[in-house]
């Protein structure tokens, strides 16, 4: 189990656990990619992101084998349990 780093106002940084979707949104005749993000496996805590956004922001996510038999589902730093 990873230790949780608190700030000195008491706050933590909440950090993605894996990629477990992914989609195509098509908005005003512009296509966003869109990814699924757990953010904490033990309640299925999930939200659509803009995947460049996180690819930037958390490239361990992308650089792991995929877990659900999907090229866009990864398990933080490619770690497959």
């Amino acid at each position: 189990m990873d230790e949780v780093q608190v700030r000195d106002n008491l706050t933590y940084e909440k950090r993605p656990v894996a990629v477990v979707d992914h989609k195509l949104k098509e908005l005003h005749g512009k296509s966003i990619n869109l990814v699924k993000i757990l953010w904490d496996a033990t309640i299925g805590e999930a939200t659509w992101e803009v995947e460049s956004q996180f690819k930037e922001q958390y490239p361990f996510l992308f650089s792991g084998k995929p877990i659900f038999g999907d090229e866009n589902s990864y398990l933080l730093g490619g770690i497959v349990t």
